[in-house]
């Protein structure tokens, strides 16, 4: 069951290895990468939502399950989601349409922690045809486990956004 402290701090950001609530989308080009997630966070414990694809269809668009996927993280505080498709590229920009979402795209496990770290970001965003499998899940891994730094400074930042994102309406 996630995890959540009273002053909003996740299961995740207490710095241990506290199961999850992940929200993961994908298309054809990450269907079997996200099929190997699902059951690889299942096994460590994470309760996993699958928004999809459900199916491999090499003519389904990306767009609609990775903002079904992010949806899924802003409707339950404390959730993380993870999108996955060719490059990673398109999934990121799709989940970042979505209001309160700060996806990133990692291709280390450096900036998957640092996504975290200083962005608290909510969402990573994975290249299926960029790395290995191995490689994928290490990543996915970092940004599950690494929790925001709470740094003041990081935190101004993220505000400063926010209220971008909300003076636009």
């Amino acid at each position: 069951m996630l995890e959540v402290r009273p002053d909003g701090v996740r299961g995740g950001d207490l710095g241990q290895n506290v199961p999850m609530r992940l929200h993961i989308g994908t298309d054809h080009a990450g269907f079997e990468l996200k099929n190997h997630l699902v059951e690889h966070l299942r096994a460590q414990g994470h309760d996993v939502v699958d928004h999809g694809a459900h199916v491999y269809d090499a003519q389904d668009d990306y767009p609609a399950f990775c903002i079904a996927a992010a949806e899924a993280v802003i409707a339950e505080p404390g959730s993380l989601g993870v999108v996955i498709g060719g490059s990673g590229n398109g999934e990121q920009l799709a989940a970042n349409r979505v209001t309160g979402v700060r996806a990133i795209l990692a291709w280390s496990l450096e900036t998957a922690r640092l996504g975290r770290q200083h962005n608290d970001a909510n969402v990573v965003a994975v290249g299926g045809r960029m790395h290995t499998v191995e490689q994928a899940t290490a990543i996915v891994d970092a940004f599950v486990a690494e929790p925001f730094s709470g740094d003041a400074r990081h935190q101004r930042r993220i505000d400063a956004m926010t209220a971008y994102e909300a003076a636009r309406g």
